[in-house]
Parts: structure tokens; sequence; C-alpha cells
């Protein structure tokens, strides 16, 4: 413990691994003792170092977590960015050091005004809550990077039922206290009171999250919706050469006309690699064949549209057929699909010059698409990994729906964890989701979170399933994350005024 607790590499490598063992708590792994494991060594770690030393250690935690929960990275600047190899790791190093700072100035922050050794249980509260802060704010800051939260862990742990009421960070919240409380709780056995509190306090919401994990908090608003979702399996060197758009196009096309007839037909993100006028004949011929079939075709698509005289470029889906309208991207994906300081870093590199890493954000407050009658909110690709951004939209919706193309990563872990956090959305909203990808997960997920069909990776397939339009809203999608933002707000104000109180003479 001691090698924990005191300043030095000992305790700095620990923290470097301690944040990397996140990894295995979360998809593919799902060994979710282990989050709960990473953050008490992180809590203790801080216990008795100064504000500067908290600093390091806590960046030493970051650069561990996001070091072996975002490596993935590299296959997409190497394979499909150009990059060396020397230069995606010297890229990826700097990425990972300044994430990293999402972890160090938290910490350094607790060890400055919030620590409280002198009331164990003030201070695992406390604790909690910058925890959830500093997960809200990297969710936050600069469009945010809204990945590798720990509530993601307990999707089939015993906390998966606390989702419906507060989200991810709910759970996150939870886990952070238990790790505090259980590295706590010798300190109050001196004082039985506050034991017995402290007791109740790390019991209480895992007794909750295991009760209320089958709960049904929403109900079928129609009668159950078929569903084919289309698995182009498109090699991504192939998907922007205009010598193979047309056997793109053609591709769907013939799949989808030989696919049995449905009522929803989904396409996965841009599945028509040109932009919408230019196939809008190609899509009135789809539409012509979904109206036919009574069914509802959705496909992701590039927009192009005049604002104030400017021509501007989007990452949307639209829906033809028997359904109606189209929506446009609102959270881009950095260096993907847009590239900060572009005047400087344009052209420097293969990897700043992506296919379309030139769109513009979709204005807020648009309509969901219809189709069938009912509502869908549309998640393009990394859109889903927003839990307030989704639950904005899905509070509007019957439906779920989430096209993307994860091609870029490969056969790494990454798109397993990006449908991780599309199942968790699925069960903070109590709604179906439809996850249509370009190679993989494909998937249908239940108002619980769970897969009920889903097609392999890296194949060319036709998902077919069932999902229910939902309607009644859960707890978080009525409340969102405030009421446990001021909750931890309050929870900080506090500790700062007992750290006030005790060095008043």
């Amino acid at each position: 413990m001691r090698w924990i607790t005191r300043p030095g590499w000992p305790g700095n490598l620990l923290a470097v691994a301690a944040g990397a063992s996140t990894l295995l708590a979360l998809a593919p792994f799902d060994i979710w003792p282990l989050a709960l494991l990473s953050i008490a060594l992180f809590y203790a770690g801080l216990r008795e170092l100064s504000p500067r030393q908290a600093f390091g250690r806590g960046w030493c935690f970051g650069f561990g977590l996001y070091g072996a929960g975002t490596s993935w990275i590299y296959v997409s600047m190497t394979t499909y960015g150009g990059a060396s190899p020397l230069l995606a790791v010297v890229l990826l190093v700097a990425f990972f050091a300044g994430v990293g700072l999402f972890f160090a100035l938290p910490a350094w922050l607790w060890a400055r005004f919030v620590r409280r050794p002198e009331a164990p249980l003030a201070d695992a509260l406390s604790f909690a809550a910058l925890w959830l802060l500093q997960e809200a704010f990297r969710g936050w800051f600069l469009t945010g990077f809204p990945w590798l939260y720990a509530g993601y862990s307990q999707l089939a742990g015993p906390l998966a039922g606390l989702a419906p009421l507060g989200g991810v960070w709910l759970i996150s919240f939870v886990l952070a206290l238990s790790a505090a409380l259980l590295c706590n709780l010798h300190r109050l056995r001196a004082r039985p009171p506050l034991l017995m509190m402290g007791v109740a306090l790390l019991i209480a919401p895992w007794i909750a999250g295991l009760a209320l994990k089958n709960h049904a908090w929403t109900r079928p608003s129609g009668d159950p919706l078929t569903v084919a979702a289309i698995q182009g399996n498109v090699e991504q060197d192939l998907k922007w050469d205009p010598a193979h758009i047309n056997a793109q196009l053609a591709l769907y096309r013939d799949l989808s006309l030989n696919a049995k007839p449905v009522d929803l037909l989904v396409w996965p993100e841009t599945a028509v690699p040109i932009l919408k006028d230019q196939a809008q004949g190609y899509l009135d011929m789809m539409g012509r064949f979904a109206s036919d079939r009574q069914t509802a075709l959705i496909t992701g698509v590039p927009v192009r549209e005049e604002v104030r005289g400017q021509r501007r470029y989007y990452n949307g889906v639209t829906v033809t057929g028997e359904g109606d309208g189209t929506y446009l991207k609102q959270k881009l994906v950095p260096f993907g699909e847009y590239v900060p300081l572009q005047d400087m870093l344009r052209g420097a590199i293969e990897f700043f010059n992506l296919p379309m890493s030139d769109f513009a954000r979709g204005p807020q407050d648009q309509a969901l698409l219809q189709a069938k009658g009912y509502q869908i909110a549309p998640y393009i690709c990394y859109e889903v990994v927003y839990p307030e951004f989704a639950a904005s939209l899905a509070a509007r919706s019957d439906l779920l729906l989430t096209i993307s193309n994860d091609t870029w990563f490969g056969t790494s872990i990454g798109p397993l964890q990006h449908l991780q956090m599309a199942q968790m959305r699925a069960l903070e909203a109590g709604r179906w989701m439809i996850r249509a990808t370009n190679n993989g997960v494909t998937a249908l997920i239940d108002p619980q979170g769970r897969i009920t069909a889903q097609v392999p990776q890296f194949e060319q397939a036709v998902l077919y399933g069932q999902v229910v339009p939902m309607q009644q809203l859960t707890p978080y999608l009525q409340w969102r994350s405030w009421p446990l933002i001021v909750v931890c707000t309050l929870l900080l104000g506090w500790a700062l005024l007992g750290r006030r109180r005790m060095r008043t003479p």
C-alpha cells in the first residue's frame, strides 16, 4: 500500500497500470470489477500527495487509461491515414499525454481544495462528485471525447439497473463512491454510526441496481416492426474511390432488392458515397421500390447545402419510401470529419487529408426522422457516445437508430467499445435501437441494452429482426443529469467549506 500512497515512480507506474486496467473492464473483455479496482487504486494513490504530486499521479492514470483504451486509433492513422508507424506513435503519445490532463487537473484540485482525510465519509462523497464532474467535463471540452467512461463496465454488471435513473454518469458516480468507501471503511471503525452510514452508502446502490435491472420503464406504443439492416462490408480504401462508386450503389440496390419485405430497410453511414443532390435519381428509384413494398428506406448520405451564400457539406441520413426527413450530423469526429486548426494542419501529412474530412456541423433542434408513422432518433457514428445529446433526441422518439462506418478501426476493439456505448444508450432511454454499420457490428438492441440479433463482423450480410416502438420516458430522459450534477456540486461545495473550517484557527 505504501507504493500506492507515497510519491515516486513506483506509485506513478502503478497509476499507469491502474488506468490501463480499465480497458479490461469494458468491451469486449467485460471484467467489470476491474473498474472498481482501478478507481480505488487511483483514489488511494492521491491520499498523501501534495497538489503538484497529485497532478502527476492523475496524469499517469489518464495516460494509462487512454494509452490502453484508445490504442486502436493507430490503425486509423497507419492503415487509412497514410502515417508512418513512427509518426503514428509520436502523434498517439502526444494525444495520450494531452487527454491525460483530464485526470491530472481534477487530481490537483482534489489535493489542493477538496481532500478531507479527517472526514473519511465526506472524503469519499466528494471524491465521487469530482470523478463525475471530470467525466462530464471530458464529454464537453473542445466538443468532447466521451470515451472510456467507467459506467460502461456495468452494462452486464450489477449496477446496470441504475442507467434509466441517471444514465451512465450515475453508474460512474456509484463506482467512484464505492471504490472510495471501500478504501475508507477501516478508518470508520472507531465511529460506529459513521461506519453504519458508510456501509449503507456502499451497499444500497448495488441493491437498487440489481432490483431495477429488468424493470420496464417504458411500454410499447405500437406493433413490432420488421427490420433489415444491410452490412455492405465495403473496403475503406475503395469507399471514396470514384471508380468504385457505381459498384457500391449497385451493391446496396441488389442486396435490398433481394431482401425479404420489411417495414424498415436500413443502410449504414455514407452507404451512398456521393452527394445527396447528385444521387437524387438513384434515391428516387429506391424510394419507389420501398414504397411498392410499404417499406421505409433509411440510408446515410453526404448532403450539400447553401448556407448564407456559402456551400457547406454535411454527414447526413435520409428517409425515402414510407417515411420522410433528412438529419445532418451535429457531433463531428476530429480529423475524421473536420480538421481542428485546419489552416495549419491540412496538407501537413496525409492523415489530415482523409476523405470527407471537411464536414460542417448540422444545426441544433432538427426534426427527427419519420418512418412508418413513428419518430426515429438518428445518431450518426460518433454521436451515439454522447449521453446528454443522445438523451435529448431519444426523449422525442419511439425508436433509436445509429448508423456507422467503423471500417476505420480495422479488426481492433474500437468497434466493440462503440457497440457497448450504443447498448447503454438503449438502456438509458428504454427504447429499441437499430445499429447498421458498413462492416460490423450490425445489431438490434432491446430496451434493456441486450443484443437480440447481430451479424458477424467483416462479412457482407443482411440482418433481419424486429423492433418495437416505445413510449413514456425513463427518469433519465425526463431529468437528464441535472439532479446528479447539482448533488455533486453541493458535495464539492460542502467539501470546500469543510476544508476552510479545518484551516480556520
